[in-house]
């Protein structure tokens, strides 16, 4: 478990802008979250950063955008009609309910009796709705639970558009949703998140070797995102607990604030997936070797990641506190290609116009170069840096008095607090580094 309170981090999040509670206005809704400003924009960084090191910078990968809404036989061949159920209880005297596995004493969260539950009964996470005018099973849709099927129903489209030589991947982002019976732990487990998901597609032969290749993958995505390599951790996870379509599985789990829990996962699906729409679908999803061989159908690898936990396991392992000429602080120690402004500038004196004028001409020019730069008038500059701390804004550039006669600027350090002087025309140099 990290040692950071997850209250702490919740009240960060509120008070900075990053994460409001869905609906908050009306009362809120459970397992629902808003992103403001700071949120979105760590987010998407998260997930920019994503891309960039599984799609844009490899040459076996292959984008998708599928559609929430699918054709219910999507979900009747994967299983998930089926079998994407959680243990349900409920108890007798207050009618809550309750995963059964999250209950770990025999008295009731709510009510507080004692040996009050029901008999567990499997429960169907999916949001079900119906397309088009009439009500009736024909018209029966569901909220996408994964976007994983969206990859595997475009799995003969990107073959037969690309023809790509194995092993190749898709790769998507996009919101899934869970009807989750206890949604809990901040953003941690919701009713609505985003998810980001590769299928691998490889020889049967050829599997362990791209597993492992994968393994390595993810460590460096891992090491990407700032998390200290000491709080992530494998779990094997034993036949007896995987899901029904995989021959192999690790859990990689993080130290977060509520314990060590799952931040992601890796899975050998074999051709399950792919085996099941050719057999439902009646269209043969086998891949023809560029070289001649026999036809086969694919088997996959998955390695499957959820934004709202990457965000979590980054502010758990940002989230510092120090001291500063004898008062305590409070900081996001964000990597700087995630952070989600990178500069705030600020003139020493708000009423000064000399000062401001020459700190909007620097805010521009920092702006046009790094685009996530941020204008701080706002109370006094000992406030602007703590608040620009618990931003994680790694720099504050300062315009005074001094900058009107050398064309110089206060460059404060986050980390540090250290603060140098640099002429305004290396100011670009020295922020990039």
């Amino acid at each position: 478990m990290s040692n950071v309170n997850l209250d702490d981090i919740v009240s960060l999040a509120k008070r900075r802008g990053f994460i409001y509670q869905g609906s908050e206005v009306y009362g809120g809704l459970s397992g629902t979250w808003d992103y403001g400003p700071l949120g979105v924009a760590l987010k998407r960084n998260i997930m920019n950063l994503w891309w960039k090191m599984f799609v844009e910078e490899r040459d076996d990968m292959y984008g998708v955008d599928a559609a929430i809404l699918m054709n219910q036989k999507v979900w009747q061949a994967s299983g998930h009609v089926d079998t994407f159920t959680d243990p349900l209880v409920e108890c007798s005297n207050c009618k809550s309910r309750f995963r059964e596995d999250q209950i770990d004493t025999k008295k009731c969260p709510t009510c507080g009796k004692t040996g009050t539950f029901s008999k567990a009964r499997q429960f169907n996470m999916m949001f079900k709705t119906n397309v088009g005018p009439i009500d009736d099973e024909a018209s029966v849709s569901y909220l996408r639970p994964e976007t994983a099927q969206g990859i595997f129903t475009n799995f003969k489209n990107v073959v037969d558009s690309f023809y790509p030589d194995l092993p190749f991947g898709i790769a998507q982002q996009g919101k899934a949703f869970r009807n989750e019976i206890s949604p809990r732990d901040f953003v941690f487990r919701s009713r609505e998140f985003e998810q980001m998901e590769i299928e691998y597609f490889v020889s049967p032969k050829d599997w362990e070797k791209q597993f492992d290749a994968w393994v390595k993958a993810i460590h460096e995505w891992c090491k990407m995102l700032g998390l200290p390599a000491a709080s992530v951790h494998e779990l094997e996870v034993p036949a007896s607990d995987r899901a029904h379509y995989s021959k192999r599985t690790i859990d990689f789990e993080f130290d977060f604030p509520h314990g060590r829990h799952e931040l992601l996962g890796l899975a050998y699906r074999t051709d399950f997936d792919l085996g099941n729409i050719q057999k439902s679908s009646g269209k043969s999803m086998e891949y023809r070797p560029k070289d001649g061989g026999e036809a086969f159908v694919p088997h996959v690898i998955e390695p499957s990641f959820g934004v709202e936990r990457a965000l979590m396991a980054v502010l758990t392992s940002a989230y510092t506190e120090d001291e500063v000429n004898g008062e305590k602080r409070i900081f996001l120690k964000l990597p700087t290609h995630l952070a989600p402004v990178k500069v705030a500038v600020s003139p020493l004196l708000k009423n000064k116009e000399v000062l401001s004028k020459k700190a909007r001409a620097v805010y521009a020019d920092l702006k046009k170069e790094f685009g996530a730069v941020m204008w701080d008038d706002n109370g006094n500059i000992g406030k602007r840096y703590r608040r620009q701390d618990e931003i994680g804004t790694p720099y504050c550039v300062t315009v005074d008095f001094q900058t009107l006669e050398d064309n110089t600027v206060t460059v404060r350090n986050r980390d540090t607090t250290k603060q140098e002087r640099v002429k305004i025309e290396k100011l670009v140099g020295q922020l990039s580094v």
